[in-house]
């Protein structure tokens, strides 16, 4: 169950185009993402983060496919459409309002161009579903 996240909540009023759970999922990709490239943060909560845990965008949304999968299997694509995600740039869109409401940070290089396109949300979580036998064990 998650917490409510004010911060959270006000950048879903000042831009409405991606529901609040858009945004935690977000969080839990991204923690995903890190411990799957092995950059958990070893710091406390709220520490600064240091460059060896950076993710990329690409990378980003790769852990946000396979963790969607995981999730949410083949209805994946339903709940992106629900939050309003249709394309790998809602993501860039996203993560891009953390970071201005100071949530998340990027590094110099990072930019909204890196979420362009990167795959079809249709094609990676509907046409290229598998079934892994050896996670269902």
């Amino acid at each position: 169950m998650s917490i409510y996240q004010p911060r959270i909540a006000d950048i879903v009023r000042r831009d409405p185009r991606y529901a609040y759970e858009a945004y935690e999922f977000v969080f839990a990709a991204l923690a995903h993402t890190q411990k799957a490239l092995g950059r958990v943060p070893r710091g406390e909560p709220g520490e600064e983060a240091e460059a060896s845990d950076h993710v990329s965008g690409p990378e980003l949304l790769r852990g946000i496919r396979d963790f969607a999968l995981r999730e949410f299997g083949l209805m994946a694509r339903t709940v992106f459409r629900r939050w309003g995600i249709n394309r790998t740039d809602d993501f860039g869109e996203i993560i891009f309002n953390l970071i201005e409401a100071n949530l998340m940070r990027k590094t110099p290089e990072d930019n909204r161009r890196d979420f362009h396109g990167v795959y079809d949300l249709d094609q990676e979580l509907v046409n290229g579903y598998r079934i892994c036998l050896d996670e269902a064990q």
